[in-house]
């Protein structure tokens, strides 16, 4: 991991959790380093709340634009100059910019990286060194730093993969099962709905013709069955922080649709 990255985004990162934790260990709150993570999620989900929104806002301009992408599409299918330059010309009068998407993504990671490292520090190595320095290295308060961390959170070890329930038991297969469900749940609530398009057969019999639809279909099932099986190795502590995701995503999606309104998709006939 790089200094600079560590600087910048990790550190901050475990202070913010810490001090949660100091908050909750505090009022003697039974699990405080569970919830310290989930406020931890909380508090990084209001940070990147205006992004996650113009993401959003961006998502749904390129939904109301397919019909008119995928007739250009079909009107200029042989001259791809032409299509490219009315294609530009359509983002222009939507007030579109493709790359935006892509930035407001990207200048997520870091951030969602951040979290996962910083979790996983702390509740693989459960005590008080962190990234190869002592506590007291990296802490901005003397009142942040811990002596050491209880990883139980209502029954489950933080710190521990599911993948032991041999040893811890079998209640910890629940978490990979859990969290597969919610990563399912926040797919499907939060995926664009495909547009559907309908043609004809040679033999003048009509059929649905999308592969669009083929493939969210496709990643519904498989990209739950791959975080699932992540969390199956990984430790309980990162699941929580990535089920928390999962929820807060939902919760936000389904505001940003009360508030905004949602638009049914056009079908192209």
């Amino acid at each position: 991991m790089g200094t600079l990255f560590t600087t910048i985004f990790v550190i901050p990162t475990i202070n913010i959790l810490l001090f949660f934790l100091f908050l909750f260990t505090t009022i003697s709150l039974p699990g405080a380093f569970g919830f310290s993570i989930i406020a931890l999620t909380g508090f990084v989900r209001i940070l990147v709340h205006p992004l996650y929104i113009r993401q959003m806002q961006l998502a749904r301009k390129m939904e109301e634009m397919k019909p008119r992408l995928d007739a250009l599409s079909k009107k200029h299918q042989h001259d791809k100059p032409l299509l490219q330059k009315k294609q530009m010309e359509l983002y222009k009068e939507m007030g579109v910019n493709p790359a935006t998407g892509c930035v407001l993504a990207l200048l997520q990671i870091p951030l969602a990286f951040a979290l996962y490292e910083s979790i996983r520090l702390m509740v693989v190595k459960a005590h008080p060194e962190v990234l190869g320095k002592p506590l007291e290295q990296i802490i901005y308060a003397p009142f942040l730093k811990v002596s050491t961390i209880d990883p139980f959170f209502f029954g489950y070890n933080l710190a521990v993969a599911p993948s032991t329930f041999m040893t811890n038991g079998y209640h910890y297969l629940l978490i990979p099962v859990l969290t597969a469900i919610l990563q399912y749940a926040q797919v499907a609530v939060t995926a664009p709905q495909p547009m559907k398009k309908t043609t004809e057969n040679s033999d003048g019999k009509k059929k649905e013709d999308d592969m669009s639809a083929i493939m969210a279909t496709q990643m519904k099932i498989v990209l739950p069955i791959m975080i699932g099986l992540f969390s199956y190795q990984l430790p309980v502590g990162l699941s929580l922080y990535w089920n928390m995701f999962s929820i807060s995503s939902i919760i936000q999606y389904e505001v940003f649709n009360r508030d905004h309104g949602k638009k049914k998709p056009v079908e192209i006939v």
